[in-house]
């Protein structure tokens, strides 16, 4: 287990985006965020105190969790003092980076000699079956995007929270590293074997009661020539019964990827449910969830009203304006 609260180091994050593995975990797990670590050219403020290594051993801090999710996952050589001196300090070291922190020898050396743990939570811990496609009982709904860190992850987290509060039966499924350090579980799914993939998914939404909705948490887009292979392993290891389809509408093209658009929402939409369509024939795209966060409220209610009135179904920011329409589209089915 990993021990909390956390240190949410931020490193040389170039903006925002880069630090969402830090966010999410702010966000869904506020008792656990203390504080941020962050070194000279940081462009990344989740608003927390800027703690010393000192201080935060002070107010109890246990971990000092990687919070920066880069291209390529990789641990920059310029973090390496920072994370060094962490564990001298006497923290543990948490990380959802492809670049494991068991495979870089001055931070193992340093880890034993001191006693702490490094946990790479982007390391499978279940030899996962190859696919069977075998139909489940229970219900699934799957978050499906125009793009990368869209809001994949908080409209599954939303509508969760939304769907216990009113005693319905749901569980968030994490399918990456935010999720994983959010919940304690999950499956770090781009860190698995190719093959293995979509079964893994069938592994992580088990038979359940008929009543009862897991709720996937989505990575990557059908779109992205990146990523594009996570997203369709979702889609047919999920199973979904229900689609929602995320959107950020204020990108000027796919994340890492400037010579690429994004696709439209019609375009993700018919996509998702034909391909959702193999392993499920009856899914549906059940709304639209909109992250809004760089629109003001008045165009983002605006937004989301010309959505409803153009594409026929619901549509939210389900973080800023509650996940209420989703869940009521959910209960249909």
């Amino acid at each position: 287990m990993i021990e909390t609260p956390y240190l949410l180091f931020l490193g040389d994050a170039p903006d925002m985006l880069a630090a969402k593995v830090a966010i999410g975990i702010r966000d869904w797990r506020p008792e656990y965020a203390i504080g941020q670590y962050r070194m000279d050219g940081c462009n990344a403020d989740l608003g927390l105190p800027d703690l010393s290594l000192e201080e935060a051993k002070a107010k109890g801090v246990k971990t000092l969790v990687i919070g920066v999710a880069n291209r390529g996952g990789i641990i920059s050589p310029a973090w390496k003092k920072v994370l060094v001196q962490a564990l001298e300090e006497g923290f543990d070291l948490a990380s959802g980076l492809h670049n494991l922190l068991r495979d870089e020898p001055d931070l193992k050396a340093v880890a034993e000699a001191t006693g702490r743990q490094l946990h790479d939570v982007r390391v499978p811990s279940v030899q996962y079956a190859i696919a069977n496609g075998v139909k489940r009982r229970g219900k699934r709904c799957l978050a499906v995007g125009t793009d990368c860190s869209v809001g994949k992850m908080y409209t599954a987290l939303c509508m969760e929270k939304d769907m216990r509060e009113r005693g319905m039966k749901a569980t968030f499924r994490a399918t990456g590293q935010t999720g994983i350090l959010i919940t304690g579980g999950g499956v770090p799914l781009d860190a698995v074997i190719a093959d293995f993939m979509a079964g893994s998914i069938e592994y992580l939404t088990p038979d359940n009661d008929a009543d009862h909705w897991d709720l996937i948490e989505g990575q990557g887009s059908l779109f992205h020539v990146s990523y594009s292979g996570v997203t369709l392993a979702l889609v047919h290891g999920g199973q979904p019964d229900a689609l929602v389809v995320c959107h950020e509408p204020t990108r000027p093209h796919m994340r890492g990827l400037p010579g690429y658009k994004l696709p439209t929402l019609e375009q993700v939409r018919d996509m998702a449910l034909a391909l959702a369509r193999v392993a499920n024939p009856a899914a549906q795209v059940i709304g639209y969830s909109i992250n809004t966060q760089h629109m003001k409220e008045d165009e983002a209610r605006a937004y989301l009203a010309e959505i409803e009135r153009t594409l026929g179904l619901p549509a939210t920011d389900p973080y800023r304006f509650g996940a209420g329409k989703l869940v009521d589209a959910l209960a249909t089915l």
